[in-house]
């Protein structure tokens, strides 16, 4: 199994005195989502079927979770886990290629511009910046070079899911459990090695231990439960709550 993520990332932890900037990826930084622009990029490119075949089951599922009979972030966890069975084989440029494409296509045209600017206005004021997601680490770090690339503001590390691989090819497994809740916080605060959470961003109830750790927890957009959250213990709300850009 692959090493997680965040154990190579606390390699470039920054220094005590550096504080660090950390957000969600998916409904924070952005309202495009990993799995629409994959199931995209799999249909236009000769595997239309295979992706129906992974969607239809899931889809019939979604009104058991809505009226909680099945657990939410349990739900999205085991989606993330499933479909990466669809990228059994890809090499890593392969696995690189295709991230660059949900970039691309999904996830940079529906950013929030309001909360990068924030994070770009953070990195040039001296903050390390962290992306924190159970998403594909592919991706997550595709995103993150964007970032730091359009916000000039140095490498921004990404703290994702990343695939099993074998030989150089993806096995349609991941190599460590999917980075979100609690695990997405663990991963956060083993990074910034003792060094403080100047600031946090996040969208849902499931970003709640991650907004914990920060000095400034900022709610974006959020969900219902995060924004009674909020609420009550007087966090910034950036956004509409429940209204995507």
């Amino acid at each position: 199994m692959a090493p997680d993520p965040a154990l190579l990332a606390t390699a470039s932890s920054p220094p005590l005195d550096c504080p660090v900037v950390a957000a969600d990826l998916e409904g924070t930084c952005t309202v495009g989502e990993t799995w629409r622009g994959l199931g995209r990029y799999l249909s236009g490119h000769g595997r239309r079927g295979a992706y129906r075949r992974f969607l239809a089951p899931r889809l019939a599922a979604v009104p058991l979770v809505r009226l909680g009979l099945v657990e939410k972030q349990a739900f999205k966890n085991r989606w993330v886990i499933d479909l990466a069975r669809l990228l059994a084989g890809e090499d890593e440029p392969g696995l690189a290629r295709i991230a660059g494409w949900i970039l691309d296509e999904e996830l940079w045209p529906r950013r929030r511009p309001e909360v990068l600017a924030e994070l770009g206005a953070a990195a040039r004021a001296g903050a390390r910046l962290v992306l924190a997601s159970g998403t594909y680490q592919p991706v997550l770090e595709a995103f993150a070079v964007r970032l730091a690339a359009e916000a000039r503001s140095g490498q921004v590390v990404a703290l994702g899911t990343p695939f099993e691989l074998r030989d150089g090819r993806a096995t349609g497994r991941l190599a460590a459990p999917v980075g979100t809740g609690s695990r997405k916080a663990r991963r956060v605060a083993a990074f910034a090695g003792g060094a403080p959470v100047a600031a946090a961003y996040g969208d849902s109830r499931a970003d709640l231990a991650l907004l914990e750790l920060a000095r400034e927890p900022v709610a974006v957009a959020p969900d219902r439960e995060l924004a009674r959250i909020a609420r009550a213990r007087g966090w910034r709300i950036l956004g509409t709550p429940g209204v995507p850009a």
